[in-house]
């Protein structure tokens, strides 16, 4: 899935734009007992209420694609004939309706999840009919449609509420008072089928984290059963082991400068033209910046083959894992340096009388802690 066809979707989450019928659901205490289900008619709720499951629900279609939004890839195999494929197929083609089915899908992922405290687990169901969308991208509902037919579902923490000072009418005092409990925004979720240029793709599903350093690989596998796949900060991890094992002594200031640069660039253009496919790059081409570095072939064939083995052969790789576009910092004996990254390459390394230096240029209007200061 690309952003547009994800911001396509977000725009389904409102109160006159969807076919959520009901919301179904379940409330589970820290001992991974449900205390409570839920199986509530959207059209019924109060406008306000509804529209607070509506947003819970929305929240597994943000964030960053490759960080906070994963792709889910099934094997053809798990297509024909699979439990855990079978499970999610029963649950969109009944519509969510047959509650043998979501109680299976429910003590699935309560036996998987490894959330700390009480939880909410909810689900939905919606029938979205596409408008046929022309080559001047202009929606043509009248033309031709396809209905596009998902279940989506968030977990949810239940936190308890912080003991407030509250004016209590009946005695006309203030007293402290304790809010009953709170659902926080998701923590996980996850959207089936994919919605792959504008119709379901039975073959994919995408999976939803709050935080990228937590992907609940045990859900992902308890649901999905594929090979779980790497989180933004260990894609950033790998690319920096690979990096520096390869250059081994060659691994200098201005190579990781050149890098880190090239790669901030592509990141802008790619955000300036508004494709909404992902960006990627690849081993080969990160390589080649070595080569424009000047740093040997030996060393340039040794990172290309270490990505392979992290992230398989040619793999796509996204430049915003890799690397954090908004900032370039040096860390030394205690002391960070952050610049701007169209700023880094006024950083300098120096070797003076035998001590090495880093060397940033001083210009006018020197501030320390907000105070200007005279060098």
């Amino acid at each position: 899935m690309n952003q547009k066809e994800i911001s396509e979707l977000r725009r389904r989450f409102r109160a006159d734009r969807n076919a959520f019928s009901r919301v179904y659901g379940c409330y589970v205490n820290a001992s991974r007992e449900v205390i409570s289900t839920i199986d509530e008619p959207l059209g019924m709720l109060p406008q306000e209420e509804a529209e607070q499951y509506l947003g819970l629900l929305k929240k597994a279609l943000s964030g960053t694609l490759g960080k906070n939004l994963i792709d889910i890839v099934f094997s053809t195999r798990q297509v024909v004939d699979s439990e855990e494929h079978r499970l999610l197929s029963a649950l969109r083609d009944t519509a969510l309706k047959d509650e043998t089915v979501r109680q299976t899908f429910y003590q699935r992922a309560i036996d998987a999840l490894d959330m700390e405290g009480n939880y909410l687990l909810l689900v939905a169901h919606d029938a979205y009919d596409v408008p046929y969308r022309g080559e001047d991208a202009a929606d043509q509902s009248e033309t031709a449609s396809e209905v596009f037919s998902y279940i989506v579902c968030c977990v949810c923490p239940v936190r308890d509420g912080r003991l407030e000072l509250s004016y209590c009418p009946g005695e006309n005092e203030f007293h402290n008072f304790l809010p009953r409990q709170l659902v926080a925004a998701p923590e996980l979720g996850f959207l089936f089928p994919a919605f792959d240029d504008r119709a379901a793709n039975i073959y994919g599903a995408l999976a939803y984290t709050r935080k990228p350093e937590e992907l609940h690989q045990p859900f992902l596998d308890a649901i999905f059963h594929v090979e779980p796949p790497m989180s933004a900060p260990e894609q950033r991890e790998a690319f920096q082991t690979a990096l520096s094992d390869a250059l081994e002594g060659e691994c200098s200031l201005e190579v990781v400068q050149a890098v880190h640069g090239r790669l901030t660039e592509r990141i802008g253009q790619h955000k300036e033209s508004r494709d909404p496919e992902p960006l990627t790059v690849t081993a080969r081409e990160v390589g080649d910046i070595l080569e424009d570095c000047g740093v040997g072939e030996r060393q340039v064939a040794a990172f290309r083959e270490s990505c392979g083995a992290q992230f398989g052969e040619d793999a796509p790789l996204r430049p915003a894992n890799l690397i954090d576009s908004k900032r370039f910092a040096i860390k030394s004996a205690g002391i960070t340096i952050t610049v701007p990254p169209e700023e880094s390459c006024l950083v300098e390394a120096r070797v003076i009388d035998g001590r090495k230096y880093l060397l940033i240029p001083a210009g006018e209007g020197i501030e320390v802690n907000g105070l200007p200061v005279e060098v």
